[in-house]
């Protein structure tokens, strides 16, 4: 694990939402909501990997049954990392001794033992789901929430792209890029589809809505842009369009802790091509991701090292929008400190979804019921036509239609991102 000193943010914001430790504020929050820890297709029958999320190191298996499981990281006996086990049918025998344990947490054998005391014996095991080809966990202490679905990412006929990755600085960093339109036209500005002028101040609005934050901006002409934050760590998108055939693309997005200094986006694109057009999309994407051989992560140590400048890259070799951001968030500081900030109209978007992490993060802590929050059928993302009528999210739905779920991550990407997740013996 990162270690990383913690920051008077707390004195300024009143709430650490940097620190997401299982016994932290902003970690107890967190942890009552389903949270994306693993793509679906990384995680192989027979082979447990360990898991390190929001601080917490867990151990990760499928099943022969082909069901994924995720229970702690220790076997309680001599305490060695039961990822080095290995699995039989549906459970978990310990590399060490042999004790074996079901997906429930449940000892049911200890050979040198012959099984005298399993009853007394358990590790911790969590809810799992597998869905839109991520697995995702609840690690709270109570009964789960219901599972939020997205039905305009399952039942459309199209594509949905998943395309990951890891960012070495602190979660709420990215967080607060989401809702901040206007440096898009500076960190994305020499980018064939960055928008120019959208982050005026003045024309930016910030509202709590039934899920979170609704983000607007409002063009002179009167148009708007939409863009829709889920509370705590969810974002609804129409993405920069790249191509002309495909338009407007609908993304979401998770940003999950690793620790305190590291964090994963989970990302979904929702692209509504067809036929042709289908096979055109996938094949470009699979070049692509295959051209991408330098991790963006190394690149920016590089440029903020001083050693390189972002024009002396060979742009086709690394993954240039990510590259900006990590520029600008890692440059932040591994955990931004906000004590010498000065935020402008422009921040309106930061300021109101702060608000609301303190506010929910006041009540937990004193006992007092907290927001439910819900995803209506209105909280979809906006945006104006190209050469046509306005693009609204979550249209082009159709009945018992299956989205193609396709994986576009950069091979050296998911080498990246399963090495910092698989952070077995991090300290």
């Amino acid at each position: 694990m990162v270690q990383v000193a913690a920051t008077s943010q707390a004195a300024v914001t009143g709430v650490d939402y940097a620190h997401t430790g299982a016994q932290t504020p902003a970690g107890r929050y967190m942890r009552l909501f389903w949270q994306p820890v693993y793509h679906c297709v990384d995680l192989v029958a027979g082979k447990p990997v360990p898991l390190r999320i929001m601080n917490e190191l867990f151990t990760l298996y499928r099943g022969e049954s082909g069901r994924a499981y995720l229970v702690g990281s220790h076997c309680p006996h001599r305490r060695t990392l039961l990822a080095t086990g290995r699995v039989e049918r549906d459970e978990l025998r310990c590399f060490y001794h042999g004790w074996k344990f079901a997906g429930d947490g449940r000892c049911v054998e200890q050979p040198a033992e012959e099984s005298r005391f399993c009853s007394k014996v358990s590790i911790p095991s969590y809810p799992v789901r597998e869905y839109l080809g991520l697995i995702f966990a609840y690690l709270g202490e109570d009964e789960p929430p219901d599972f939020p679905l997205y039905p305009e990412f399952e039942s459309f006929v199209g594509l949905v792209e998943i395309d990951s990755y890891s960012r070495e600085c602190n979660f709420y960093q990215n967080v607060e890029n989401a809702l901040d339109m206007s440096h898009v036209g500076f960190t994305h500005g020499d980018n064939q589809v960055a928008f120019n002028g959208i982050g005026l101040g003045r024309s930016l609005a910030a509202e709590e809505s039934e899920w979170g934050v609704t983000y607007t901006f409002t063009r002179a002409d009167g148009e708007l842009r939409i863009q829709q934050l889920g509370m705590p760590n969810i974002f609804y998108m129409t993405a920069l369009p790249n191509d002309p055939d495909v338009g407007w693309q609908e993304s979401l997005f998770w940003w999950v802790p690793i620790d305190d200094g590291r964090h994963m986006q989970f990302s979904l694109h929702r692209v509504p091509v067809t036929g042709e057009k289908a096979r055109q999309v996938y094949e470009q994407r699979q070049k692509r991701r295959s051209q991408i051989d330098l991790a963006h992560q190394d690149v920016c140590a590089q440029i903020l090292a001083g050693m390189i400048h972002i024009t002396d890259l060979d742009l086709a070799r690394v993954d240039l929008v990510r590259l900006q951001d990590d520029i600008a968030q890692v440059g932040q500081g591994v955990i931004a400190d906000r004590v010498g900030e000065h935020l402008g109209r422009a921040d309106v978007g930061t300021v109101t979804t702060r608000k609301l992490w303190r506010r929910e993060i006041a009540a937990m802590l004193q006992g007092q019921p907290l927001k439910q929050w819900r995803r209506g059928p209105k909280i979809v993302p906006r945006t104006w036509g190209l050469n046509g009528p306005p693009h609204v999210g979550g249209g082009h739905m159709t009945e018992g239609a299956k989205a193609e779920i396709v994986d576009v991550r950069p091979y050296v990407e998911i080498e990246v991102q399963r090495r910092a997740l698989h952070g077995a013996l991090s300290q």
